[in-house]
C-alpha cells in the first residue's frame, strides 16, 4: 500500500489521504473545488467549481502515474441537481470519449460550502 500525495492538489481537509495505491488500483478521495495554493473554494459558477474539482483529480492522478483514461469509476456529488447539465459539460471535456462507470448523487451539503465533489477509482 502506498499513500499518494501531491502539493498540486489541495491537502486533505480531514484525517484521510488524497489517494491510496494498492498494486495497480488507485483509490482517490473526493476532490472539492479548492484552489491548492489558498485552500479556498474557487471563485465562479458551478462550471468553475467542476473544473477546479477535476483539475484537482487530475493532479492526484498524475502523481499516481495515471490519467483520466485509467479511471474505471467516478462518483460525483452535487448539492443541486439543477447543476447536473453544466457539470456534465465540464466532465465531458476531461473524459472525452472515455466513459467510465459513474454515479451522480445529490447531497445536502459538501465540505467548505462546495457545490460539487468528484472521486475516482483507477486501474493502472
Amino acid at each position: 500500500m502506498e499513500v499518494v500525495f501531491t502539493s498540486k492538489a489541495p491537502a486533505a481537509v480531514g484525517p484521510y489521504s488524497q489517494a491510496i495505491k494498492v498494486g495497480n488500483v488507485v483509490y482517490c478521495s473526493g476532490q472539492i473545488p479548492l484552489v491548492p495554493e489558498t485552500g479556498e473554494i474557487v471563485e465562479g459558477d458551478i462550471k468553475a467549481q467542476a473544473k477546479q474539482s477535476l483539475e484537482n483529480v487530475k493532479a492526484v492522478l498524475t502523481e499516481a502515474g495515471a490519467t483520466f483514461s485509467n479511471v474505471v469509476k467516478t462518483t460525483v456529488f452535487i448539492v443541486d441537481m439543477a447543476d447536473f447539465g453544466a457539470i456534465n459539460e465540464v466532465y465531458a471535456e476531461y473524459f472525452g470519449d472515455h466513459k467510465p462507470a459513474r454515479s451522480c448523487v445529490a447531497v445536502k451539503e459538501l465540505p467548505k460550502g462546495a457545490r460539487v465533489e468528484v472521486e475516482v477509482l483507477v486501474v493502472l
